[in-house]
């Protein structure tokens, strides 16, 4: 398939997981694409790697600027980087609600606040105008246990997309978000590690899923 040939992407949290799987599928349908990550190291052709920080503006707007340039413009941004946490209300400190809200909610802002100049210009200038793709989760919605700091960055992220999508639909940009349920990644990897019974936490976690496990990234 080739339905995205001749577009420009650009995807956070690229490296690994959900967003590795969707920058390569976005490639393999025709896309240029670029990835952002704290280490996009193993980065391989034909997507593209920029180190970008999304919890530090100054690191955002220089891998945006880079990637942009580099691709000839951007039609789609993946708000995609994002982190998890464990614990009820009372289990977080409050550094750990600011680090988690820095990277999962303004890690939106600041990404999409630098990439929204060149959105524009795609909007103005191409034949299908230009989208923003958020990675929610079913933890907006759902009230899952032992997620309280995730499930409020989650929370926000669903609000943020749907004013985000009234703000921009008229400029020619499009706005959605998706909302996964636990998918197996590298970071859920290290959730489930760091619990004190990380067999009994990832079978409680699978016996949770309608399908009775959890889904990869491709999936």
């Amino acid at each position: 398939m080739t339905d995205f040939q001749g577009r420009r992407a650009l995807v956070t949290g690229g490296a690994s997981g959900i967003g590795r799987a969707t920058a390569e599928l976005l490639a393999a349908r025709g896309a240029e694409v670029a990835v952002l990550d704290l280490d996009p190291g193993g980065v391989e052709k034909p997507l593209r790697g920029y180190a970008a920080d999304v919890t530090d503006d100054a690191s955002v707007r220089a891998a945006v600027a880079s990637a942009a340039a580099d691709l000839g413009g951007l039609d789609v941004l993946v708000n995609n980087a994002g982190i998890g946490a464990q614990g009820t209300v009372e289990d977080n400190d409050d550094a750990q609600w600011h680090s988690v809200l820095d990277v999962n909610v303004l890690g939106i802002v600041r990404t999409t606040r630098a990439a929204l100049p060149h959105l524009r210009a795609a909007a103005v200038s191409g034949d299908g105008g230009a989208a923003i793709v958020n990675t929610c989760s079913i933890a907006a919605t759902a009230g899952l246990p032992q997620r309280a700091l995730y499930s409020a960055s989650k929370g926000a992220v669903l609000s943020l997309t749907l004013a985000m999508a009234a703000d921009h639909v008229r400029e020619g940009i499009r706005v959605n978000c998706v909302n996964p349920g636990t998918v197996d990644t590298p970071w859920v990897g290290r959730l489930l590690d760091a619990a004190p019974d990380p067999a009994a936490e990832r079978a409680a976690l699978q016996a949770r899923q309608p399908t009775g496990r959890l889904v990869g990234a491709d999936e």
